[in-house]
């Protein structure tokens, strides 16, 4: 079995190649993100996208109401069924689901949380509410098998079921990687627009999973959180690929052995 995450900025400029890839399996668990095609709507609503830096570095979208509604409307809708359709147009069967579909992914909303944020030529850290965001506490993989099972891939979109009932906003990333571990998958494919995990310029191809905290913090906002998941994986036992989405055929770095491996 393998889960694939393709982040919003590959997977708009590479859909068709992408969805090809998938469509020619009966093993994968697709999750996508699409926050580009969010900013956009957003933009178009009249609307300012917001992003932090958390503490830790990570970098992540504020979630308000309104911008919840946008975010679930836009990906668990428009892009997520346009990625279904496709599929089925190449051939393959899929459905796909939020995570708060079955319930399939559990989170808890983040009450408060501690961003970073320059305040004239200085950095300071100060404490602001967490919003609609989540951290994922559980997975409950019974409506990803089922779907498996009869020949359908499951495209998940990163939106998950809160402790409360609500919805909530959670990193594609993180989903990405407890669905992994939750169906103890062989593979864990990562596609980026980059050929992996670049350090001085040079793709790193492989990291060990003991490093994996050390390597993210060599790294920008967007990679240190790819790097960090795929850690915690590979200590699980699931081989991590991040590698390059943007190819005419994404996954074939599983058989290349291309991009940086996390094991």
């Amino acid at each position: 079995m393998i889960v694939v995450k393709a982040g919003g900025r590959t997977l708009m400029n590479n859909m068709k190649n992408i969805v090809k890839d998938i469509a020619k399996r009966n093993d994968v668990i697709f999750v996508h993100g699409g926050g580009d095609l969010v900013d956009e709507w957003e933009k178009r609503m009249g609307m300012e996208p917001q992003f932090k830096v958390s503490a830790s570095g990570i970098k992540f979208r504020y979630t308000d109401e309104k911008e919840l509604e946008v975010f679930v409307a836009v990906l668990g809708g428009l892009l997520n069924k346009k990625i279904v359709s496709m599929i089925s147009a190449e051939g393959g069967r899929a459905a796909g689901i939020t995570g708060a579909d079955g319930p399939t992914v559990i989170a808890e909303r983040k009450k408060k949380v501690i961003v970073r944020e320059k305040v004239g030529e200085r950095e300071v850290k100060r404490v602001i509410p967490g919003g609609l965001t989540g951290k994922i506490k559980e997975v409950r993989p019974e409506l990803l098998r089922t779907l498996l099972d009869m020949g359908i891939t499951p495209v998940v979109a990163p939106i998950a079921l809160g402790t409360e009932g609500e919805l909530l906003n959670v990193n594609g990333d993180q989903m990405a990687a407890e669905i992994a571990k939750a169906v103890k998958a062989e593979y864990l494919v990562l596609l980026t627009d980059v050929p992996g995990v670049l350090i001085d310029g040079e793709v790193v191809r492989e990291i060990k999973s003991s490093e994996a905290e050390d390597f993210a913090k060599r790294v920008g906002p967007g990679m240190n959180i790819k790097i960090i998941m795929a850690g915690r994986v590979a200590k699980e036992g699931t081989k991590v690929i991040i590698c390059d989405g943007t190819k005419e055929s994404p996954l074939s770095c599983i058989k290349k052995g291309e991009g940086t491996w996390i094991v």
